[in-house]
C-alpha cells in the first residue's frame, strides 16, 4: 500500500498560486493553448498533476493536498457572480435557462444510457453504468462518491467508489480541454461576436458598465471584499435553512443567490452609492478566485486511478466525450439561437456535462476574455448546474440503481 505525502493547507494554496502562474506562462508561450481557449489554470494544473503522477510512479508515494481553502475560493467566486447579476439579466436569461434545463435532463439520460451499455460490454453490472455516466460526469466527484455505496449494495460491485472517482477525474480533465475548442469552432464558423465588444479581461461584462481601470485601488478592493463577505455570511445562513428543509445544495448556491439579492437591493436603495457590481475590482477578485480554485483542483488529480481501469474507461469516456461534443454542436447551439451567447454557453455546457460547474465557468471565461463578454451566460449556467442538476440526477440515478 502506498504511503501518502500530505501537503499542509498553506503550502497547498501557495502551490496553487504557483501552478496558476505557470499555466499563464505556458499559455503566453504556447500558441496552440491560446488558439483553443484552454484556461490558464487548466494548463498549469494538468502539468502539476503529471508531476504528482510521476512521484507516484517513481516513489510509490501518493501526494494528498489539504483543500479547505480551495472550497472557500469557489464560494468567493460564486458570490461575485451573484453581485454582478442584474434582475434584467435574470429576466433576459429566462428562455435560455428553460432550454438548458431540458437539455441537461436529456444529457443525464444519454450519459447513463452510454454508461450502462459500456458497463455491460466490459462485464460490469448494468447499474454500474451510472458511475460511467451522469453520477460521475455531470454530477462530479461528490455525486459519484455519494452514490457509489448504493451501486455497490445493489450490484455487489467491489471498488465502486474508486470507479466513480476515476471516471469523474478523467471527466474533469476532458471537460477542461473540450469547451474552448468547441466554442472556437462555433465562433469562427459562424463569424460571431458579442453585442457589446470589450477588450479588457473582465468576466462577461458590457463595456459601458465598467468603471475606469484607475478605480482599482485599496478602497475599491476593500469595498468588494466587504460585500462579498456579506453575501457569503447570508449564504451560510441560507444554507442552514435549506438543510433544515431537507434539501441538499452546495454552499455556493445560497451564496450566489445572496449576492444577487444584495446587488439588486443596493442598486435600488442606494443608486448613487460607490459601485461594487461590474467593476474592475470585482472582476479581478472573481478571476483570481476561480483561477486559484481550478489550479488547486487540477493539480490534486490522482491520474493513476484512471490507468487502473484500462480499456473500459478509455472506450466509454471516448463515447461520452463524442456525445457531449456532438450534442453541443448540433443540438444545444441551434436551440439557443446560434448567436455568440449560445457559443459561450456551448463552451460552458461542454465543461459542465463532462466535469463540474467551475470548469464550465473557466471555459466560458477563457472564451470571453478572447472574444468578448456574455454576461447572461455567467448567470444562466450556474443556476442550471446549481438548482436543477442534483435533483434531476438523483431521480434518474435512483431509478436506474433500483431497476
Amino acid at each position: 500500500m502506498s504511503t501518502a505525502i500530505v501537503i499542509p493547507e498553506f503550502i497547498t494554496v501557495t502551490l496553487g498560486f504557483a501552478v496558476f502562474l505557470i499555466g499563464a506562462r505556458m499559455n503566453a508561450r504556447i500558441e496552440v493553448l491560446r488558439r483553443f481557449n484552454i484556461p490558464e489554470p487548466v494548463s498549469g494544473g494538468l502539468l502539476a498533476s503529471l508531476v504528482v503522477l510521476a512521484i507516484y510512479l517513481a516513489l510509490g508515494r501518493v501526494v494528498e493536498f489539504e483543500m479547505a481553502s480551495r472550497d472557500f475560493f469557489l464560494v468567493l467566486f460564486f458570490a461575485g457572480i451573484g453581485l454582478n447579476a442584474r434582475l434584467s439579466d435574470l429576466i433576459a436569461g429566462g428562455k435560455p435557462l428553460a432550454i438548458l434545463l431540458v437539455l441537461t435532463l436529456m444529457t443525464i439520460i444519454a450519459q447513463n444510457f452510454i454508461g450502462a451499455a459500456g458497463a455491460v460490454l466490459f462485464g460490469y453490472p448494468a447499474q454500474a453504468g451510472v458511475l460511467f455516466g451522469s453520477a460521475s460526469l455531470i454530477g462530479g466527484h461528490g455525486t459519484a462518491i455519494a452514490w457509489a455505496p448504493d451501486v455497490a449494495e445493489a450490484t455487489g460491485l467491489s471498488g465502486a467508489t474508486e470507479l466513480g472517482v476515476a471516471v469523474a477525474t478523467l471527466g474533469l480533465v476532458l471537460a477542461a480541454l473540450v469547451g474552448g475548442p468547441v466554442a472556437r469552432i462555433l465562433i469562427t464558423r459562424n463569424d460571431l461576436a458579442p453585442a457589446h465588444p470589450e477588450a479588457g479581461a473582465t468576466i462577461g461584462l458590457p463595456d459601458e458598465d465598467i468603471a475606469p481601470p484607475a478605480q482599482i485601488d485599496h478602497l475599491s478592493l476593500m469595498r468588494v471584499f466587504l460585500f462579498l463577505n456579506f453575501a457569503i455570511i447570508l449564504g451560510y445562513i441560507g444554507s442552514e435553512f435549506i438543510e433544515a428543509a431537507g434539501l441538499k445544495l452546495p454552499l455556493f448556491v445560497p451564496c450566489l443567490i445572496a449576492g444577487i439579492l444584495i446587488a439588486n437591493l443596493r442598486s435600488w436603495l442606494r443608486p448613487n452609492a460607490a459601485p461594487v457590481a461590474r467593476t474592475p475590482a470585482l472582476a479581478l477578485v472573481s478571476e483570481f478566485s476561480l483561477g486559484a480554485f481550478l489550479a488547486m483542483s487540477l493539480m490534486a488529480l490522482q491520474l493513476w486511478t484512471i490507468a487502473e481501469l484500462g480499456l473500459a474507461i478509455a472506450v466509454i469516456m471516448t463515447a461520452q466525450t463524442a456525445f457531449a461534443v456532438v450534442f453541443v454542436l448540433y443540438v444545444l447551439f441551434p436551440l439557443l439561437g446560434r448567436g455568440y451567447r449560445a457559443a459561450v454557453l456551448a463552451a460552458g455546457f461542454g465543461g459542465f456535462a463532462l466535469g463540474a460547474t467551475p470548469t464550465a465557468i473557466a471555459n466560458m471565461t477563457a472564451v470571453t476574455k478572447r472574444y468578448g463578454p456574455s454576461p447572461i451566460a455567467f448567470v444562466v449556467l450556474p443556476l442550471v448546474s446549481a438548482f436543477f442538476v442534483d435533483i434531476a440526477n438523483a431521480i434518474v440515478i435512483q431509478m436506474i440503481v433500483n431497476f
